[in-house]
């Protein structure tokens, strides 16, 4: 499908398990697009959706879908070690792909998967879902604004118990989602990362872990994931030179609530015993948020960068970018929680446009 073609956008979906089905459920909401197909090995799995949607035509075979040339668009909502090989196929068949969180298994992975998108012209978009929702957008906005001051530190936790996978650590499944918010409202990418953690299920796998982001100005980030805790919690703090953000997503109302909390120290002293830390104590407030759905608005703006052909907020880069930082922690993991540098991905689209008119130029 061409950038600006106004008819409807054809969607396959391929994975109706966990989340597939949320993702049916949203682009069939949407007016320009239409669900044309639904992949899965599991017949229970077809059949339900068959049963939700009788309209939309069902396989258990995913070259049908990929040769499908009335299909423009192909959702990958699989485990992750499926994404790369079904992504490449999906686009040098010549269609735009949306690939669920992680992108990839490897920051190589995503390299390719990138190149081969610029080179045929094609959305790859990721499903960072948070990236899309009310509240992240609106601590975005707060501490554009300054509102909390200068970011000392984040600390991100996301507990639960299971579910676990059998292909990755739980750090490759749940932290995405923190990493991903981190990205987005720091707007950079960290130097280096350091990760510990320990398999207690599994003895292959580990199901409690503990990453630090260390950022170019002294700032870090802590983001803790567990499959092995008996509460679930969905929480992240922001601790500003101002002020202090409170994130907590389990919260239906007030997600976000800001303390005007803070330490002071002494502009100058002459002997220690003049130095006194000075303890701010002020008021608590919770912002305003108007509630939506975040993955209506993820799968409207994939179908608008088709349409567009403008770049989606969780594009490629976005998705390379987190599984780096996933594959240091791995490798960090592997070394008893030494820090792992973080190679600059900032020439990536740039190297990749001129790869791109080379090969073109010398065709």
């Amino acid at each position: 499908m061409k950038a600006g073609d106004k008819k409807l956008i054809q969607i396959a979906v391929a994975g109706c398990g966990y989340w597939g089905p949320n993702l049916i459920r949203n682009f069939r909401y949407l007016s320009d697009c239409k669900v044309h197909t639904v992949c899965d090995l599991k017949d229970n799995r077809l059949a339900h959706m068959k049963e939700l949607y009788p309209e939309v035509e069902t396989t258990k075979e995913f070259d049908q879908v990929v040769q499908n040339p009335a299909i423009d668009a192909v959702v990958v909502a699989t485990p992750v070690r499926f994404h790369f090989e079904m992504a490449k196929a999906i686009l040098q068949a010549g269609k735009h792909v949306f690939i669920e969180k992680p992108m990839a298994s490897s920051v190589a992975e995503c390299k390719e998967l990138i190149k081969l998108a610029e080179r045929q012209n094609l959305t790859i978009m990721l499903g960072h879902t948070f990236i899309y929702s009310p509240p992240v957008r609106k601590i975005k906005e707060i501490i554009d604004n300054g509102d909390i001051g200068e970011i000392q530190y984040i600390s991100s936790r996301r507990l639960n118990l299971g579910l676990f996978q059998t292909d990755i650590n739980v750090a490759w499944d749940l932290a995405p989602h923190d990493i991903s918010i981190i990205l987005y409202i720091l707007g950079r990418p960290p130097e280096s990362v350091n990760c510990q953690g320990k398999a207690h299920v599994n003895p292959k796998i580990e199901d409690v872990t503990n990453m630090t982001l260390n950022f170019e100005n002294g700032g870090f980030a802590i983001v803790q994931s567990s499959w092995l805790d008996p509460n679930k919690v969905r929480e992240m703090t922001f601790v500003g030179s101002k002020r202090m953000l409170l994130y907590n997503d389990l919260e239906p109302i007030e997600k976000i609530k800001i303390y005007d909390k803070r330490v002071e120290t002494p502009p100058h002293y002459d002997t220690f015993a003049e130095f006194h830390y000075s303890y701010h104590y002020g008021d608590m407030y919770a912002p305003y948020i108007k509630q939506y759905e975040p993955l209506r608005v993820e799968c409207q703006e994939f179908l608008d960068s088709i349409k567009t052909g403008s770049k989606p907020l969780t594009g490629g880069l976005e998705g390379l970018h987190v599984v780096q930082i996933l594959e240091a922690s791995s490798k960090s993991l592997k070394n008893d929680g030494a820090r792992v540098k973080i190679d600059p991905l900032d020439q990536m689209e740039f190297f990749i446009k001129n790869e791109w008119q080379a090969i073109v130029a010398g065709a």
